[in-house]
């Protein structure tokens, strides 16, 4: 079950990239490896917080065409 809308994927996958990417090239600490979290949600369209919370970002027929 999807939870996370296009544009909400979409600035989670860019946020957690550019955190990684900023801990990689020594910018920020060892801490930016939590852009990790927003990537892996963004990527598997699913937030835990947001199922906690009764959060929906997507559409209803949004999850039914990805399935």
């Amino acid at each position: 079950m999807q939870n996370v809308g296009s544009i909400d994927q979409i600035l989670r996958i860019v946020a957690g990239l550019a955190l990684i990417a900023l801990t990689v090239m020594g910018i920020i600490p060892v801490w930016g490896y939590i852009g990790v979290v927003p990537l892996a949600t963004g990527l598997f369209r699913w937030c835990p917080a947001y199922t906690l919370f009764g959060i929906r970002t997507c559409k209803a027929d949004d999850s039914k065409s990805a399935a």
